[in-house]
This record gives C-alpha cells, structure tokens and sequence, in this order.
C-alpha cells in the first residue's frame, strides 16, 4: 500500500512540476509611457509676479511631489499629486511634449476632481528638466518646475513650485 502511495505522490507531484511552468510569454518587459517624467520629486513653493520674479519665498518648506501614468498608460497624460500638501492637487495634466518633458493642464479643471470643495487652476504649466537638478553629492538629477494659479486662491497668487527628483540617498 505504501508503494501505490508513494508512487501516486511522485506521479502528482511530477504531474504539477510540468503543468505550473509557462516558459514564454507575449509579455514584453518595459516601463510606461511616462517613465522619463514620473517620479518622486522633493520640491518647495514660492509665490512669483506674473513676470516670474519671486513676492515671497519657500512658503511651505520641503514637500514631496508625485508624477506618475494613467491607469490607461497614455502616452499625453500623467497625474500630478502634491499628497494633500499643497491644494491637495491630484489631477492629470497633459503631457504636450515628452522629449522635452512639458506638460500643462486645461484651464478651468478642477484640481482635485474627487473634491467637490476644490476649485480649479486657472493655468498650470510645467517641465521635467532632465539631469539638470544637482543632488547635495553633485550628481545630475532630474528637475520639475510648473507654476499655477488658482481660481479659489484668497490672494490670487501664481505660484511656482520646483525642485528635483528624489534619489533614495540620505541628503
């Protein structure tokens, strides 16, 4: 009896070693759409003048800034989420020219359409600038630098938000 036994584990076993391996695949191994631009980024806010010169500097300190693909991986769109730390923004924008990493967003969209409390930007326009940030170490990282208004805005200020893109490395 104990050789049927061992005998039908060997051939079950056996039966699922040949079944539960797929050696190819039509997957194609990549990254998205976006990828040059999506990122982590350490950025801070300043408050400019229409003309760029800077009214009031670093207004909240360091904050992190997320750039990443639709779930759809559109090659012109990517979201854009400041993680509830200023505005709360999380919208796509729209990526008008990827080699050069511009996007911006369609004026008068909400800046967090799952908020029916938030307004809208009345302008948002960026650019991913590639290896052109410097981290503490001297390393060439990448850069980001949008600026926007708000139409819900008390002060009615445009606002430039920059920095580059998180290393990994203690800084």
């Amino acid at each position: 009896m104990k050789k049927y036994i061992s005998m039908f584990l060997v051939a079950l076993v056996g039966m699922f070693t040949f079944v539960s391996c797929d050696p190819e695949t039509d997957e194609k191994a990549g990254g998205t759409a976006v990828e040059k631009m999506a990122g982590l980024w350490v950025v801070t806010v300043d408050a400019v003048d229409e003309d760029g010169n800077v009214i009031s500097k670093n207004l909240l300190g360091e904050f992190n800034v997320n750039t990443y693909n639709t779930a759809a991986n559109d090659a012109d769109k990517m979201w854009l989420d400041d993680g509830g730390k200023f505005y709360n923004v999380k919208m796509k924008v729209n990526v008008t020219d990827y080699k050069n990493g511009k996007f911006e967003a369609i004026p008068n969209t909400s800046y967090n359409p799952a908020d029916d409390t938030a307004g809208n930007v009345e302008f948002l326009k960026g650019q991913v600038l590639y290896s052109q940030g410097k981290n503490l170490h001297g390393a060439p990282v990448d850069s980001i630098c949008y600026t926007v208004k708000f139409d819900d805005d008390e002060d009615g200020l445009i606002y430039r938000v920059s920095g580059k893109r998180y290393s990994g490395f203690t800084e």
